[in-house]
C-alpha cells in the first residue's frame, strides 16, 4: 500500500478520492450492464425453447430400449416386442468391440429375443437332424428372423440371406443385449465349460476368438456384483454416514469460530515449525559435511564424478552438503527477513481472518447460502443432461446397406426396407440387407443436432458460472454491509444477506452474465482443446501436440486469471454497484497498488483455510475408519456388518471436505470482501470526523492510525 502523497507515482492506477456520497453497499444503486442483461435472458428463453424442442423430437426410449435391425425397440410395451426384451447378434464375430455392440450398430442382422440362447448349436447340425427330431429346429427357429418357417432351406441361402444364425452360442443378458457367456476356468478362458465351438460353417473355432468381440465383457459383469455390493453397504449404513457428515459441519463452524480467537498462534505455530525443520536441516548438513571429512573420495568435486544415475553417489561427496547447507541457509535467512519485514502485513492479514469470523457470527445466514449455490447448480446440470439425451435421441431411424460384400458399391447408402426387396441391390450385392443403422434425418433440426449439442454445452457452462457468480456477490454485499457499519453491530442493516441477494439479482444480473460469459467462452475452448487433444493422441505430428499443449496450459492459466479477476470484480459491483469493467478495472488496480498485502493475505489464508479443510476431513475420516471398522467397544454392536468397508469411510471423507469447503469458501470470500473494504477505506478515509475509517479497533492499532471520536450519520 502506497502511502499518502506516494499514491501519485504508482503505475497501477490512482487511489479513489473520497466520495463524500458513498455510505456504504446499500445506497446510489442503479442497473447495470443492461444490454447484457436481455442478452442472457433472452438466451435462457432460447435455452428453454432448445429443450422442448428436443423433448419433442427426442425419445429417451432409444437410450434404455436396445433397437433391433428394423428400428423397434425390444422389450416395449405394446409392441410385438413386447416379451421380447433381449438383443441377439447373428454373427457376434462381426462386433468389433463393446463400444459397438452398445452404442453403435453392428453389421450383422440383429433380432429382439425373448431369451438369450443357452447352448452350442449350428444350422447345419439342426437341419441334419430335422428329419427325425423336429425339437431341435423348434429351439433354434427363435433366433431366426419372424416368420421364416423353412428350415431345409440351403444352408448358404440361409446365411447369405441371414435368415437365421449360422450359430448360437450359450450367452447372458447384459444391458439387455446377448453376450457369450464367459467364464474363466483353472486360467483357461471357456463359454459353458467348452474352449472350442463350431461356427455354421463347417469351421471349429477357440472361444477366445470371441474375445475381441466382447472385449472385457466379463469385468463389466464383475463390476455389477461389486456394485450390488457396493449399494447392500450404503443401504446398511446410510444413516451412519449422515450422523459423520453432521459431525463434520459442527466441526467446520467450531473451527470458524475459533479462528477469530486462534488464526495467529496456528500461523506462527506454522512459521516456527518451518523455521525449525530447515534449522534441523542445516545442522544435519553441517554434521554429514564434518563426518565424511577425512574419508577416501569424500573430497571429490560433483563436476570431477560427473552425471551419475545413482545418486547415492553424490551423498557421499562434501561438497553436496555443503551445497544443500548453502541452499537451506539461503532459504532461512529469506523467510526470516521476509517476517521481519513484512510483519505488520502479516498482523494486518490475522487480523482480518479474525474479522472474518467476527462478520461471519454476526450473520450466520452465509453459512448456509451454499445450498441455494449447490440447488441451482443441480437444476442446471439436470436441465442440461436431459436436454443432451433428448437431442441425442432425435430423429427418425435411417436404414442403411449392409453387405457381406466388400466391393458391394451400394454399401452404407441409405436405403427403404419396404422397397429394398423390389430393387436391384440384391441382384447385385448378393446378400445385401436394408438394416437400421441409427436415428437421424434430413431437417434443418437434424442436420444441426451438433450445434444444438455444443449449445446445450455453452449455455450449461454460462449459467454455473451465473449461478456460482450470484453466490459470491450476494456474500460479498452481506459483509460489505457488515464492514462498512460504523457502528458494529447496531449499524449492521437487517437481514443482509436477504437483501444482497435482492440487490444482486435486481440490479447487477447483467453484471454477473458478463463475467460468467467471459468465463464461459474460455472454458468451452478448453473443452475443445481437450477433445482435439483426444482425437490426434495417436498421430505423430509431434509439433501439433505440442502446440496443443501450449495452447491448453495458456488457456488454463487465462482461466485461472478470469477467475480471480471475477471474483474480486463481484466483489467491487457489490460495494459500489457499477458495472462489471468498471468494477473489474478498479479492483485490479486497487489490488495491485497492494500487491505485497495481497500476496501475504491469500497465503495465510491458504494456509489456514487447507488446514481446517484437514483437520474436519482427517479428523472425522479417523473417527469413522475406527467405528466402521469395529474398533470403538462402545458402539460395537451398532455397528453395521459390511461387505467393503471403505465404502461408507470415503464417503464420509469426501462429504466432509466437500462440507468443510463449502463453509470455508464462504470464509474465503467474508476475507476477500473485507480486505477489499479495508483497502477502499484506507484511501477514502483519513481518521477525521468528516472521514473516519470504518476499520476495527483492532486494525486501527495495527496501523497506529486514530479515529476521531464522532458519530456517524
Amino acid at each position: 500500500m502506497a502511502r499518502k502523497g506516494e499514491a501519485s507515482t504508482s503505475p497501477y492506477g490512482e487511489p479513489r478520492k473520497f466520495d463524500p456520497k458513498f455510505r456504504g453497499p446499500i445506497h446510489n444503486r442503479h442497473c447495470t450492464d443492461v444490454l447484457c442483461c436481455v442478452i442472457f435472458i433472452v438466451v435462457i428463453l432460447g435455452y428453454i425453447a432448445l429443450g422442448i424442442l428436443a423433448w419433442v423430437h427426442g425419445d429417451p426410449r432409444k437410450v434404455v430400449y436396445p433397437t433391433d435391425s428394423y428400428g423397434q425397440f425390444c422389450g416395449q410395451k405394446d409392441t410385438i416386442n413386447e416379451n421380447k426384451t433381449s438383443l441377439f447378434y447373428f454373427n457376434i464375430l462381426k462386433c468389433a468391440s463393446p463400444i459397438v455392440l452398445i452404442n453403435l450398430q453392428c453389421p450383422t442382422t440383429q433380432l429382439c429375443v425373448s431369451k438369450c440362447p443357452d447352448r452350442f448349436a449350428t444350422y447345419i447340425d439342426m437341419q441334419a437332424s430335422y428329419r427325425y427330431n423336429k425339437s431341435y429346429w423348434e429351439y433354434y427357429r427363435q433366433f431366426c428372423k419372424p416368420g421364416f418357417n423353412k428350415p431345409l432351406k440351403s444352408v448358404a441361402q440361409v446365411i447369405r440371406d441371414e435368415d437365421c444364425p449360422s450359430m448360437i452360442i450359450p450367452s447372458r443378458p447384459f444391458l439387455k443385449r446377448c453376450f457369450p457367456d464367459f467364464s474363466t476356468k483353472n486360467g483357461i478362458l471357456t463359454v459353458a465349460n467348452q474352449t472350442t465351438f463350431k461356427d455354421g460353417r463347417g469351421k471349429t473355432r477357440n472361444v477366445t476368438d470371441l474375445r475381441e468381440a466382447a472385449n472385457g465383457i466379463n469385468n463389466v459383469l464383475d463390476a455389477r456384483s461389486v456394485g450390488m455390493k457396493i449399494f447392500e453397504d450404503y443401504a446398511s449404513s446410510w444413516h451412519w454416514i449422515l450422523i459423520g457428515l453432521f459431525i463434520a459441519m459442527v466441526v467446520s463452524l467450531l473451527f470458524l469460530v475459533l479462528l477469530r480467537f486462534t488464526a495467529g498462534v496456528l500461523f506462527w505455530i506454522f512459521i516456527l515449525g518451518v523455521i525449525g525443520i530447515i534449522g534441523y536441516g542445516i545442522w544435519h548438513c553441517y554434521w554429514e559435511y564434518d563426518h565424511l571429512q577425512g574419508t577416501p573420495g569424500s573430497d571429490l568435486t560433483i563436476y570431477d564424478i560427473g552425471f551419475q544415475t545413482d545418486f547415492r553417489v553424490y551423498l557421499q561427496l562434501r561438497q553436496t552438503w555443503l551445497a544443500f547447507m548453502i541452499i537451506l541457509c539461503i532459504v532461512e535467512v529469506f523467510i526470516i527477513l521476509m517476517l521481519i519485514f513484512l510483519r505488520n502485513r502479516i498482523r494486518i492479514a490475522i487480523a482480518l481472518l479474525q474479522e472474518g469470523s467476527r462478520a461471519i457470527g454476526y450473520i450466520m445466514s452465509t453459512l448456509f447460502y451454499p445450498i441455494i449455490t449447490f440447488i441451482l447448480i443441480a437444476i442446471c446440470i439436470s436441465y442440461w443432461a436431459v436436454t443432451a439425451v433428448f437431442l441425442s435421441t432425435s430423429g427418425e431411424p435411417v436404414y442403411k446397406v449392409m453387405a457381406n460384400q466388400t466391393l458391394c458399391k451400394y454399401a452404407n447408402l441409405t436405403c427403404d426396407p419396404e422397397t429394398f426387396n423390389t430393387t436391384n441391390v440384391t441382384k447385385l450385392c448378393v446378400g445385401a440387407q436394408c438394416t437400421f443403422a441409427f436415428y437421424g434425418g434430413e431437417s434443418f433440426y437434424h442436420k444441426y443436432i451438433f450445434i444444438f449439442q455444443l449449445s446445450n454445452a455453452f449455455v450449461f457452462l454460462w449459467l454455473v458460472n451465473f449461478a456460482i457468480a450470484l453466490g459470491q456477490c450476494t456474500l460479498a454485499g452481506a459483509f460489505a454491509s457488515y464492514y462498512w457499519a460504523f457502528r458494529k453491530p447496531a449499524d449492521i442493516p437487517t437481514c443482509p444477506l436477504f437483501s444482497s441477494f435482492g440487490r444482486a439479482i435486481r440490479y447487477h444480473t447483467g453484471s454477473l452474465a458478463f463475467g460468467s460469459l467471459i468465463l464461459a467462452i474460455v472454458q468451452l475452448i478448453r473443452i475443445i482443446l481437450e477433445y482435439l487433444d483426444h482425437k490426434l493422441k495417436g498421430t505423430q505430428n509431434s509439433f501439433t501436440r505440442f502446440l496443443l499443449c501450449c495452447l491448453k496450459c495458456c488457456f488454463w492459466c487465462l482461466e485461472k486469471f478470469i477467475k480471480f479477476i471475477n471474483r474480486n470484480a463481484y466483489i467491487m459491483i457489490a460495494i459500489y454497484g457499477k458495472n462489471f469493467c468498471t468494477s473489474a478495472k478498479e479492483a485490479f488496480f486497487l489490488l495491485m497498488r497492494n500487491v505485497v498485502r495481497v500476496a501475504v493475505l491469500d497465503k495465510v489464508t491458504d494456509f489456514l483455510l487447507f488446514l481446517g479443510k484437514l483437520l474436519v476431513a482427517g479428523g472425522v475420516g479417523v473417527l469413522a475408519f475406527f467405528f466402521f471398522t469395529h474398533r470403538i467397544p462402545v458402539f460395537t454392536q451398532e455397528t453395521p456388518t459390511l461387505n467393503y468397508y471403505w465404502v461408507p469411510l470415503l464417503t464420509v471423507i469426501i462429504g466432509s471436505y466437500l462440507i468443510a469447503h463449502g463453509f470455508f469458501s464462504v470464509y474465503a470470500m467474508c476475507v476477500d470482501t473485507l480486505f477489499l473494504c479495508f483497502l477502499e477505506d484506507l484511501e477514502r478515509h483519513d481518521g477525521s470526523a468528516e472521514r473516519p475509517y470504518y476499520m476495527s479497533k483492532s486494525l486501527l492499532k495495527i496501523l497506529n492510525k486514530p479515529n476521531v471520536e464522532t458519530k456517524r450519520h
